[in-house]
């Protein structure tokens, strides 16, 4: 009986054993299940992270970042900062990614600090690249990654539509031996230059508003006799002028409207009208402008201290009052005007588009020498980053998100480009001119305010305040009078950018010593130190001292399109 108690028991613990062994293997193998499971969903998490447009990371992605800065902290609010801001935040919420900013310069010496870092192969994860030479530099030694199937799987169908819609030679641009190396910026059309005048000063002086430019040069005569801006010991300004003559597309100051009046395109290269190819400063078209030149310098119309000014000392004059005009494009509010409007709130400039009757008789062509480009270091884990970053400031946030309040109020502070982590822009070449239309739209009751996209609706707000208040802000008056009044003349003058056509990198950079002989040759023909017939034997002397083999090389062939 003792031993069938004993037996029982035994059957009874051995039972026990088992059946708590079975709950435990269970247990584990549900434990394993779970574990796998959320490894697989781990997994999936970060493969639809690396390879969509807007698939959030399922940790945050720190990257170290070189950055252009602008000036005035990129006039970001008060405690803002490059690393933590309403871009950095949107992006954080939306794809988990992080910039540290380990390198940053301002646009002067940002190309020369990153050549340092280029030399040193101390670069940072993503970084701008804006000189061409030394994108070359970087594709060479094999220093920046593929970004083809980044390109391919990252950006967003919109994103891919406006690339296209620059052609083809845009992302070839970036493109070598087949790879795409390097996301260009897209060459949003800017417009023509427009003359900005002191509109208070016209009225004051009881002037009738200028139709042409021999209007508006009378009408700046009057200023100079007049003595408007200068004080009792000062000389009168007049029309100011960089002393490099012609610029870039983001250059105010400069004499590109009066060459292009004149049929004359210096510093570019251009296929005249008998289908040569011929650099454009040396054509009888460049020749009448800079008679003209001469002759307003001669009339006290063009500031007589030109040569001599610097950027910085130009836009002093602006902003001061010193003078009450100038060549710039429809942005010209937000930088300079801003600060002098900031001061005196009866500056009235005006911008006069005085230049709708000249036509391009010739086919100009643009090079990409100057073009920005963000590429990414060599071995880098997440190249997918720049094009998740881009599809998502420049589609995303404007064409699908209701939630960028905080970032869109930045248009209206004008707060600069260069506060994003990735400073290039991506948008549709007539950008500009879409925006204005269809804040005009809304304005006017033909487009409701729900059918903006979220730039348009940020600058449509600014302009509804703007004529909502007798004393608007800073703000609001610039994007008023950049976006309405500026554009809208290009918009109703039923203004279109012309066809870009491209040269490739070739031979066509002009030489140091050629650019600055024509230079020389130009100030002494304005300032009347040489003689206009000195255009000749400057022609002459460009072709004998490097420009006839230059100009043969780029005829050879070195052009793209020009087949």
């Amino acid at each position: 009986m003792r031993r069938l108690k004993l037996k029982t028991g035994m059957l009874l613990i051995l039972s026990a054993v088992l059946f708590l062994t079975g709950c435990t293997s269970g247990e584990k193998k549900s434990q394993d299940t779970d574990t796998r499971t959320k490894t697989a969903q781990r997994q999936k998490a970060w493969k639809k992270a690396e390879t969509s447009p807007w698939g959030k990371y399922p940790e945050t992605v720190t990257y170290t970042l070189g950055q252009m800065k602008g000036t005035g902290n990129s006039n970001l609010p008060e405690g803002e900062t490059y690393e933590n801001n309403a871009y950095t935040r949107y992006l954080k919420k939306i794809l988990n990614v992080q910039n540290k900013n380990i390198f940053m310069e301002s646009e002067e010496g940002y190309d020369e600090a990153l050549n340092i870092l280029v030399k040193d192969r101390n670069l940072p994860d993503i970084f701008l690249v804006s000189d061409r030479e030394t994108l070359e530099e970087l594709v060479e030694n094999d220093l920046i990654e593929d970004l083809t199937d980044v390109y391919k799987s990252c950006a967003s169908d919109r994103i891919r539509e406006m690339y296209e819609g620059y052609g083809d030679e845009l992302l070839e641009s970036g493109t070598f031996d087949g790879k795409l190396l390097a996301l260009p910026e897209t060459a949003i059309d800017h417009g023509p230059q427009l003359l900005w005048l002191r509109r208070d000063w016209i009225e004051q002086l009881g002037l009738t508003e200028p139709k042409t430019l021999e209007d508006a040069f009378s009408v700046i005569q009057a200023f100079q006799e007049n003595r408007m801006g200068a004080e009792r010991d000062e000389e009168p300004v007049g029309l100011v002028c960089d002393p490099g003559l012609v610029g870039t597309v983001s250059t105010s100051y400069s004499m590109d409207a009066i060459f292009e009046n004149f049929g004359a395109y210096p510093e570019q290269w251009i296929r005249n009208p008998e289908g040569e190819i011929v650099y454009g400063s040396l054509t009888e078209e460049t020749k009448n402008a800079l008679s003209c030149l001469h002759d307003l310098y001669s009339r006290g119309i063009l500031d007589p201290d030109f040569a001599l000014r610097a950027q910085n000392n130009i836009r002093d004059l602006v902003v001061e009052g010193k003078c009450g005009a100038f060549f710039g494009l429809w942005w010209t509010p937000n930088n300079p005007l801003m600060d002098e409007y900031r001061q005196n709130k009866d500056a009235d400039w005006q911008p006069y588009y005085l230049t709708s009757g000249a036509r391009r008789q010739v086919e100009v062509y643009s090079t990409f020498r100057d073009n920005k480009y963000v590429v990414v270091r060599k071995g880098y884990e997440h190249p997918e980053i720049v094009m998740k970053v881009l599809s998502v400031l420049f589609d995303y946030s404007r064409y699908e998100a209701d939630d960028t309040e905080e970032m869109n109020a930045y248009f209206a502070l004008n707060v600069d480009p260069t506060a994003r982590p990735l400073m290039i822009n991506v948008d549709y070449n007539e950008a500009t001119y879409m925006v204005t239309r269809h804040i005009r739209e809304a304005l006017y009751g033909s487009r409701m305010r729900e059918e903006l996209s979220a730039i348009e609706a940020s600058y449509f707000d600014a302009c509804k305040k703007y004529l909502g208040t007798d004393s608007p802000s800073v703000e609001e008056w610039a994007a008023y009078k950049s976006r309405i009044t500026a554009v809208g003349l290009l918009v109703d003058a039923s203004y279109h950018p012309p066809e870009r056509k491209y040269m490739g990198d070739g031979d066509s950079e002009i030489p140091q010593t050629l650019q600055q002989l024509e230079k020389k040759a130009f100030i002494q023909i304005i300032m009347g130190k040489k003689p206009l017939s000195y255009f000749d034997t400057f022609v002459k002397e460009w072709y004998r001292k490097g420009g006839e083999a230059l100009t043969e090389s780029v005829r050879s062939g070195k052009m793209s399109g020009t087949d």
